[in-house]
């Protein structure tokens, strides 16, 4: 057996020549080769080690090469590489009743995907089939996938190529105080009138169309928008008001990002779906799904539900996700991102907010945290413009770079820095991300003008 030994360079020029990338311009995209990987850190071909304070896309959540998930996707591989989804096994049985006695209230099933997207997907098709009605409200400032439902349900301008899409889908603005679309002053204000937003498109909608409102539960790429006190008790009235499906999309806030099992947790509210990958087994081989309450799981007792793939509820996923469930047990992990949040990221950031001018605002909990970046705080001037490219984001690449020349792998987006490490790293590296962090600043200083 012939053994190909890949470099830097060789594992680069073949990407270029065969490789399609996702969300690039194929002649403009100039990817990284990673050589490795151990904890919080990368490390390239030259032996350039980087901290991850993106978690990838912020999926990585119990760290890379976690010994105790390598070795549970090595055993059933051992056992069992592949079946189908209409058998029954052991590794998806387990991790469905894990992930349902994690769930709040009666979210007692679990239909597994391959993905956040397909998780989507699926929900939009459970409450559209389960009331019989076609719309669906979803949020501007969201992110829910990039198959055909989900990217139309998606808020932000990675739908506009898409377009048009899937029929029946309406948007609407979430709370955002910072830039409130209802130029409130308080937290209390931006909840009633978020809410009241909501309730008058439905009128005007006609509430007995409305299959669902879809949220994230924390907004996660665009801008790490953390719901004000009321507004998600508000939802979950309104849809219990008009017999709406509500779905919380915990994709990227679920499994320990923000600091409990799921977002919805820190507010006390029960959706009737919730959307889940990522986090669940940190992407060590791919898996999402669906957990869903008894009343929506009735509605398919006795007529089949029309999905499935043939990888749903792959059992080297599932097998990872049991493992994964039971390292957060083990080492605690829910209650560190908890900590790391109220006791590092918060007050470090309040401090480096202090120090910038060009810091607008830091919101977040647990390991879930964005740093707004203005040209002027008093006009609240993003740092760049809305969807930004080329020159025009030239302000947010030059912070970026300044980043990666300091060893800090940043998640940036628009005007936006991220601070989404592992949920596991450990307190001496999150420092020395955050000290570097606060170095890169200086340069996103330079172009203020106020």
């Amino acid at each position: 057996m012939t053994v190909v030994t890949f470099d830097g360079e060789r594992a680069r020029d073949l990407d270029r020549r065969h490789v399609f990338h996702s969300w690039s311009a194929q002649a403009l995209v100039d990817p990284l080769p990673i050589a490795s990987a151990e904890g919080a850190t990368f490390t390239d071909h030259e032996g350039r080690r980087y901290l991850d304070f993106a978690s990838q896309l912020v999926n990585v959540n119990i760290g890379y090469q976690h010994p105790k998930l390598v070795a549970a996707i090595q055993e059933q591989a051992a056992t069992l590489c592949t079946v189908g989804p209409g058998f029954a096994n052991d590794a998806r049985s387990e991790a469905a009743r894990l992930i349902a006695e994690l769930a709040p209230g009666d979210l007692n099933r679990v239909f597994f995907t391959n993905g956040g997207a397909e998780a989507t997907e699926n929900a939009l098709r459970m409450a559209r089939l389960a009331t019989g009605r076609h719309k669906v409200l979803a949020a501007y400032r969201s992110y829910h996938g990039a198959t055909a439902g989900a990217i139309t349900a998606t808020g932000d301008p990675r739908r506009w190529a898409n377009e048009p899409g899937v029929p029946g889908v309406v948007h609407y603005w979430g709370p955002y105080l910072y830039r409130s679309a209802f130029h409130a002053t308080t937290p209390e204000e931006e909840t009633e009138r978020a809410l009241q937003h909501l309730r008058d498109l439905i009128m005007v909608e006609g509430a007995g169309t409305v299959a669902a409102i879809i949220l994230e539960t924390v907004v996660g790429t665009n801008g790490v928008l953390v719901p004000p006190p009321g507004y998600l008790a508000g939802v979950r009235a309104i849809c219990d008001e008009y017999g709406i499906v509500m779905i919380a999309d915990e994709v990227m806030a679920g499994f320990g990002r923000a600091g409990e099992w799921f977002a919805v947790d820190h507010w006390g509210v029960t959706p009737d779906l919730i959307t889940f990958a990522k986090g669940v087994n940190s992407g060590y081989v791919p898996l999402g799904g669906v957990i869903i309450n008894d009343a929506i799981a009735v509605a398919f007792q006795r007529r089949a539900y029309p999905g499935g793939l043939t990888y749903s509820g792959h059992p080297l996923a599932c097998a990872s996700a049991v493992a994964s469930i039971g390292i957060f047990r083990e080492e605690g992990v829910i209650e560190h991102a908890r900590a790391l949040g109220t006791d590092v990221i918060g007050p470090e950031l309040a401090k480096i907010a202090e120090r910038h001018p060009s810091v607008g605002e830091v919101r977040g909990l647990g390991v879930f945290w964005a740093v707004e970046l203005v040209r002027d705080r008093a006009t609240r001037e993003p740092l760049v413009p809305f969807n930004a490219t080329g020159a025009d984001a030239a302000p947010m690449a030059a912070f970026t770079a300044a980043c990666r020349e300091r060893g800090l792998w940043p998640f940036t987006h628009f005007n936006r820095t991220h601070v989404v490490p592992p949920c596991t790293i450990g307190e001496r590296d999150l420092r020395d991300g955050l000290a570097i962090l606060d170095e890169a600043l200086t340069v996103a200083d330079r172009y203020c003008t106020g």
